[in-house]
């Protein structure tokens, strides 16, 4: 088994990062740019991966009271995840997202998931910023 973390502060309230992060509409936005999201029937979500061309049958449950989200896959087992929103004191968040991969094939390695959990906090941060931005403005 492999595990992964990275966290960000983020400039915004933790309500407004989750309600960014949690949003099915706009999960590619932030997610890495080779997992596409298509919701079914929640909690149950199908993943397509572009490099495999693959849809891989998942689950996605948000905790909005706990200001976290969680996923992974439904039959195999491979992989799950999760991110959490926490407040730090002064308009600031913290984001952490942790991934486990439980079927050792379906870990792309620990620069690849560096690389992609680096990415998708920086995007999320830049959706996160561009929505406080146009409601204070």
């Amino acid at each position: 088994m492999s595990e992964y973390e990275r966290s960000r502060t983020m400039p915004a309230q933790p309500e407004h990062v989750f309600d960014q992060a949690a949003n099915v509409a706009q999960l590619d936005a932030w997610l890495p740019e080779a997992l596409h999201v298509r919701v079914e029937d929640p909690p149950a979500v199908t993943v397509h991966e572009d490099q495999s061309g693959q849809d891989m049958p998942a689950l996605l449950r948000a905790a909005p009271d706990q200001m976290r989200l969680e996923w992974g896959t439904r039959e195999q087992g491979a992989y799950t995840g999760w991110l959490q929103v926490a407040g730090i004191g002064s308009g600031a968040s913290e984001v952490t997202v942790h991934l486990s991969f439980f079927d050792e094939s379906h870990d792309p390695g620990e620069r690849a998931v560096s690389e992609a959990l680096d990415g998708s906090l920086r995007r999320l941060e830049e959706q996160v910023r561009m929505r406080v931005d146009n409601a204070g403005g």
